[in-house]
């Protein structure tokens, strides 16, 4: 009869395993290739074939009897494992998971969307890596124009490709490529070469608009941005009109919204003046509608851009525009 000593001394070693992963640890040390098991069956090379043939039947019959040892534990543990659950009670409620949510930016987008997608607009999309043609020589910005200057652009190879300061670039790629008329809104991210402060960032997102069909006129764009305004903000948000300079447009204007972080009292990210400038527009300029193969005479539109971050800011308090892109989960 095959023997060994560390296989007669199973039994005692099985008693004393409490885990799975104890008998998993010990079930190799036994049947694993390196294990007792194969020491032995090593040592049948050695006898002749008649003894060869005697001792492998016993050596197969004491394998046998190894599993059976172990798969009788694998059953002994399980079961204990499975009378533990016994000992709780199920009718106590569950510990409640931690769930994520969406960035405030993508929620203000969603809320934009609704708006703008009621009052008819569709959402209109183009490449962050823009041409000078659509950036700006289409957008009534000649190489030579001064308003240039007001960009701090990132090209990527100059004088052609560059990193899109705005996303009025879409708005070109729209009327060159769509029939009129067009009723779009244009969101995604822009770039340019600025110093960060709460207010200001190289990153930053913005959504624009145009309009164009015959007829369309400067009081459907105020009533557009001010109905906008108390959409996001509610009822009783003030807003004023200011006249600005865009090259994209004339007349143009910039619309201020009351800060909601500091109701008019002012505070660093209104830089105490009590309004936040959160978004330019005007009547399409008839350069930029000629540029793009469009008859100013038989058609007419207004465009608009918001500074995105700075409506989110508002809509949930808060306070440094760096902080919407730092990767934390908690916003200041």
């Amino acid at each position: 009869m095959v023997t060994m000593r560390d296989i007669s001394t199973l039994p005692n070693l099985l008693a004393e395993i409490k885990t799975a992963e104890q008998l998993a640890a010990l079930e190799i040390e036994y049947l694993g290739r390196n294990g007792h098991i194969n020491a032995l069956a090593r040592t049948l090379q050695k006898l002749s074939p008649e003894e060869r043939k005697e001792k492998g039947a016993q050596l197969n019959a004491l394998k046998q009897d190894v599993l059976e040892l172990f798969e009788r534990k694998k059953d002994e543990i399980q079961n204990e494992q499975q009378s533990h659950l016994t000992d709780f009670d199920t009718s106590l409620p569950g510990i409640k998971q931690k769930s994520g949510h969406l960035h405030p930016t993508s929620l203000v987008v969603r809320e934009i969307y609704e708006y703008f997608t009621y009052l008819g607009y569709s959402v209109y999309e183009g490449p962050e890596i823009e041409t000078e043609e659509y950036n700006f020589a289409k957008l009534n910005l000649p190489p030579d124009h001064p308003a240039r200057e007001l960009q701090d652009t990132l090209y990527i190879l100059e004088p052609e490709y560059l990193l899109r300061t705005h996303t009025s670039s879409v708005e070109i790629r729209c009327l060159t490529q769509e029939k009129l008329p067009v009723k779009i809104i244009t969101p995604g991210k822009c770039y340019r070469n600025e110093n960060t402060n709460a207010s200001n960032n190289a990153i930053f997102y913005q959504l624009e608009g145009l309009f164009i069909d015959k007829g369309v006129h400067m009081g459907h764009l105020k009533a557009t941005l001010d109905g906008f305004a108390r959409f996001l903000y509610g009822e009783n948000t003030i807003t004023r009109f200011r006249c600005k300079y865009y090259p994209q447009v004339e007349p143009g204007m910039g619309m201020d919204i009351q800060c909601q972080l500091c109701q008019g009292v002012g505070c660093a990210v209104c830089k105490y003046r009590g309004w936040l400038e959160v978004v330019g527009a005007g009547m399409v300029h008839p350069n930029m509608l000629s540029a793009c193969g469009i008859d100013g005479e038989e058609w007419s539109g207004f465009a608009f851009g918001f500074g995105l971050d700075r409506l989110v800011m508002m809509r949930y308090g808060i306070t440094d525009i760096r902080s919407l892109y730092n990767g934390e989960l908690v916003w200041k």
